[in-house]
């Protein structure tokens, strides 16, 4: 298990206040912090304990609701630099995120900025987030960010809403100059119970586009969409294994916007999986797998991160793939694992197939 000992990732939910109330989010937009989130001291002791995992520590990312809701962010981005862990910082793209913070956020040493971007057309986004103005406001930021040479990555969400538009959208991003994009697909949780999902076949699909995308000189990660790894080795041992409809036309509109040269696929062998190199903290300080896995493992304020990383029993199940149905017997399940947030979305168990990967449900209509 390459995760065993520390996770790579350490999402830190610094505030649940945002200005922003995206559809597919996974908790209420409020606009001002909730009781019980962790102090500034709370919060440099919860980087201690970040710090403990050794060297190299995990990479922080300080993400919300809006990390530029909490007044002490740069207090504690600092603190985070002085304990010599690297971070990133996740802000929403509101009228907080000035000019005047992308040079704070520079100055304080961060990795990178991510911002989410949901559609090439300004009306897909601006619908999404719930905000006029946001799409607008996003390119903005890009283009400044980008200008300053303070790195940014793009995050954007998949579903039926979008879909469609996803090879307009690589293409805007590559104009801009974004050379890292990763897309999540959507867990139905939070207001994102009540957006339309896209189906496992067209799940495929995506990830074979996002695959191509990859060999485009762009960086491609995913969220909650492990089964990229499992499409990527297919695809090298069987570059024609997919010809599904959607794909196909997603394809010939990537050629049509994009015939430069191709290179090696940025898509790694293995990742991550909640609970398998990503372990979450939310705004109080409660441990989870992940963000989009609300599962209560233990909390800051009084239990060892490091300890409940290594020991609790559904990290250690995820990490050992001990998991029923196809995506515990799959021959794929070490790259990939499944959803482990969508089954438990689903199913209200984390360790049970993940029911958007068609590969999976190929394997149980075989059994059938």
């Amino acid at each position: 298990m390459v995760f065993a000992n520390k996770p790579v990732l350490v999402f830190w939910e610094t505030t649940r206040a945002c200005p922003l109330n995206c559809v597919h989010c996974r908790a209420d937009a409020i606009e001002n912090p909730l009781p019980g989130e962790l102090t500034t001291e709370e919060g440099k002791s919860f980087i201690d304990q970040v710090a403990t995992f050794g060297k190299p520590a995990p990479l922080i990312i300080f993400t919300g609701g809006d990390p530029l809701k909490r007044k002490d962010l740069y207090e504690l981005l600092a603190y985070a630099r002085s304990m010599e862990i690297n971070f990133a910082v996740s802000p929403a793209v509101s009228e907080s995120l000035t000019q005047h913070v992308l040079e704070r956020l520079k100055l304080s040493g961060v990795s990178s900025i991510s911002v989410s971007l949901d559609g090439a057309e300004k009306s897909t986004h601006d619908s999404i987030r719930k905000l006029g103005g946001t799409y607008d406001r996003t390119i903005e930021i890009i283009r400044k960010a980008t200008a300053m040479g303070l790195p940014i990555q793009v995050n954007s969400v998949v579903m039926e809403q979008n879909i469609s538009e996803l090879p307009a959208m690589f293409k805007l991003l590559s104009d801009l100059g974004i050379r890292t994009w990763e897309v999540f697909f959507l867990i139905k949780t939070g207001r994102g119970s009540e957006v339309r999902d896209i189906s496992a076949r067209d799940s495929e699909s995506v990830c074979n586009f996002l695959y191509d995308v990859s060999k485009r000189n762009m960086v491609v990660r995913t969220v909650e969409a492990p089964f990229i790894r499992r499409v990527a080795k297919q695809r090298m041992a069987d570059d024609g294994y997919w010809r599904d409809a959607t794909y196909l036309k997603m394809r010939s509109e990537l050629a049509s916007l994009d015939d430069g040269q191709r290179h090696a696929s940025t898509i790694r062998p293995v990742g991550t999986l909640d609970g398998d190199g990503i372990v979450f903290v939310a705004h109080d300080g409660t441990i989870s797998p992940g963000g989009l896995l609300p599962i209560s493992v233990g909390n800051v304020k009084k239990d060892s991160l490091v300890e409940v990383y290594k020991n609790n029993d559904i990290f250690a199940k995820i990490r050992g793939r001990e998991i029923d149905g196809p995506c515990g017997e799959c021959t794929f399940r070490q790259e990939c694992g499944g959803s482990r947030a969508r089954s438990y979305a689903y199913y209200e168990n984390p360790l049970v197939t993940d029911p958007a990967c068609f590969h999976a449900q190929e394997m149980l209509a075989a059994k059938q």
